[in-house]
């Protein structure tokens, strides 16, 4: 099995780098350190650069040509590379892969089962999908997502001074994990919708982890985006609450037998 030795992160955020290590311990946990992975929606490669730091050889793949690009820039690993291609595309070519990367994807897709089909083609039989996504009805959704994608559709006045107090505050529309230009969330998972979407298309859900709680809420976000205290105490305060307050999933599927 693989090691993990000490690493730096590109991550910031404690949540963010909560979820990367989920991913990489459940990774190392099963696959040999010179496994194959995919990684799907990789963005800027945040994630594949630091599987490829462990040893492991990964493919990230986008369909941004934006997010490939950076992804090039930052990239100065061997055993790490970056495409801009679909999932679709990588079936047509006959590629398996011990384990599969689905990190903060499944949100934005208008029919999350169509590339969970092409997943499961792409994964070999005893290989792991990881997938994470936002908690549905978790705090940033229900008092963030929800309500500023409302008011930007009806780009009212409400919408236009929160534009202006964001900009005001260093926000911008991208993260580091993507430079997109596009990262409306069209989907919100509940627990049991991962449960559901998973057995339907021929997955098991073996394990499951929280990301943080009220972190990504204004204004609490303001002020823990500037003390890391606070957003650690925050993470460990989502493992102590049931799931449905979590503000984001993280989870282990395998084949179903």
């Amino acid at each position: 099995m693989a090691t993990t030795p000490t690493l730096t992160y590109e991550y910031d955020r404690i949540a963010d780098r909560k979820r990367l290590d989920f991913i990489s311990d459940a990774i190392s946990s099963k696959a040999q350190s010179n496994a194959k992975i995919l990684d799907v929606g990789c963005g800027n490669g945040v994630i594949s650069r630091h599987l490829g730091k462990l040893g492991f050889n990964v493919l990230g793949i986008d369909v941004s040509e934006q997010t490939i690009a950076r992804a090039h820039e930052l990239n100065t690993l061997p055993n790490v590379f970056f495409e801009v291609i679909s999932a679709e595309q990588l079936v047509a070519q006959g590629d398996t892969f011990d384990a599969i990367i689905c990190s903060e994807v499944l949100e934005h897709l208008d029919n999350p089962s169509s590339l969970l089909k092409v997943l499961y083609q792409s994964l070999k039989p005893d290989g792991l999908l990881i997938v994470t996504v936002p908690n549905g009805s978790g705090p940033r959704e229900l008092f963030v997502t929800r309500p500023v994608l409302k008011m930007r559709r009806s780009n009212n006045w409400a919408w236009k001074l929160i534009v202006k107090v964001k900009t005001l505050l260093g926000y911008s529309g991208t993260t580091v994990q993507s430079a997109a230009d596009n990262l409306d969330h069209i989907q919100f998972f509940k627990k049991s919708d991962l449960e559901i979407l998973s057995s339907e298309n021929n997955f098991r859900i073996v394990r499951f982890g929280k990301a943080n709680f009220i972190e990504d809420v204004f204004p609490f976000s303001f002020v823990a985006k500037k003390i890391r205290g606070l957003q650690w105490l925050d993470c460990k305060i989502a493992d102590a609450l049931p799931y449905r307050f979590t503000g984001g999933f993280f989870s282990v599927w395998v084949k179903a037998k």
